[in-house]
């Protein structure tokens, strides 16, 4: 599985819409409203690297409230929930 953060840029007064908008793509687990440098964060599940291209180059990029985008793709997961099914 390949897992990624996109950090995601909105136009002025498009936060909400936009992360709407891109909550609705299939691949994208969860989307947040964040303060900071950026207008909102994106999970991104899916099996392979071009799935991911896909989604951030084909379809985030067409959204038209996403100004600019930067990803992150993961190479490890450490989660609690991973920790705790270890000890179960």
């Amino acid at each position: 599985m390949v897992r990624a953060v996109v950090l995601i840029n909105a136009g002025r007064g498009q936060i909400e819409a936009t992360g709407e908008e891109v909550a609705g793509v299939p691949g994208v687990y969860e989307v947040y409203s964040v303060a900071g440098r950026v207008d909102l964060v994106a999970h991104i599940r899916v099996a392979t690297n071009d799935e991911l291209a896909e989604i951030v180059s084909g379809r985030l990029a067409k959204i038209e409230g996403v100004v600019a985008t930067e990803t992150l793709i993961a190479f490890r997961v450490y989660s609690r929930e991973d920790s705790e099914a270890g000890f179960s």
